[in-house]
């Protein structure tokens, strides 16, 4: 199965949050990410310092430049933050100091660092005022994306209007207890049918009968799989560096971090996430290849404008 990964924050050790990945080190991800099934994916830069997170992304550019397996396999960049809500809970393992109101300063600044590669951008519409980094993004069509974030119904609609076309890892980047009724998940699927809809597929981050019941009510035209993996992916128990963070992998392979409150990403691989497709969810492979292959190459090629 051709695999399309819409969120990998690292691979098997590395790490594209990292200020020191090198050419050797993308190139092996890359090799390992095809071995694995993926045919193309999307580094995820995570929250930081605009300017942490600019040469970051200049540096993903560079490295796709140098390399004619990276140019292969990398089919763009996800921007995840810094735009999101800071409260607890909605942040998630998002270093909250970083986290700002849109900006269309900033946002073009992370857009130029890119050099056009942008497929994806995560915001908190209820942080992006008037939606207009939203649809500065949807005018160069770049896929929004809205995610760690508690955005009201009128303010996630207004952000549909504006172009948001997308929701990030729905059940996740949310407090555990919530209002029992009016609560992010719940608007989202009131809205499905407007938006694509990702879920992380390693049957941690949303047990299997929890995330059976949401593809009920959203049918699987709308959604994709990813893996939101981070460099523990892959690797087992330990301790991982993601950017200036320090995650701690369980017995169960789910990265937390060290307080141990919330997920950090995922340490699931591809092949783990379409086993837990196919046992876990019970899923027809025709309905795995609409998750993992052809609704991600939907979004993919959306964003190409």
């Amino acid at each position: 199965m051709n695999c399309i990964d819409l969120q990998v924050n690292g691979y098997r050790g590395v790490d594209f949050n990292g200020d020191q990945l090198s050419p050797e080190e993308m190139h092996e991800v890359c090799a390992r990410l095809k071995e694995d099934g993926v045919v193309s994916f999307l580094p995820t830069v995570i929250t930081d310092s605009i300017s942490a997170m600019t040469s970051r992304l200049q540096h993903l550019v560079r490295l796709r430049e140098q390399d004619p397996l990276v140019a292969q396999v990398v089919g763009g960049l996800h921007i995840e933050g810094p735009f999101l809500n800071e409260t607890s809970g909605y942040i998630g393992a998002h270093p909250v100091d970083h986290a700002c109101p849109a900006s269309i300063d900033n946002m073009q600044q992370l857009l130029d660092a890119a050099n056009g590669l942008t497929r994806i951008v995560t915001l908190a519409p209820e942080r992006d005022a008037g939606s207009r980094v939203t649809r500065m993004l949807a005018d160069a069509g770049i896929c929004v994306s809205a995610g760690h974030c508690d955005p009201t119904l009128d303010q996630l609609k207004s952000g549909i209007d504006a172009g948001l076309r997308m929701f990030t890892h729905l059940g996740n980047g949310c407090p555990l207890e919530m209002h029992r009724h009016d609560n992010i998940i719940q608007r989202v699927l009131h809205l499905s049918d407007q938006l694509w809809i990702s879920f992380i597929g390693d049957g941690h981050h949303v047990p299997a009968f929890t995330l059976l019941n949401y593809l009920s009510r959203t049918g699987f035209e709308r959604c994709v799989l990813v893996t939101d993996a981070i460099a523990a992916a892959g690797l087992g128990p330990g301790r991982f560096q993601v950017g200036s963070q320090t995650f701690l992998v369980g017995e169960d392979g789910v990265p937390r971090t060290g307080d141990g409150k919330y997920f950090a990403g995922s340490g699931a691989t591809i092949p783990q996430m379409i086993r837990f497709a196919r046992e876990g969810l019970g899923l027809a492979d025709a309905e795995v290849e609409l998750l993992t292959s052809t609704n991600p190459r939907r979004i993919l090629e959306e964003a190409r404008g």
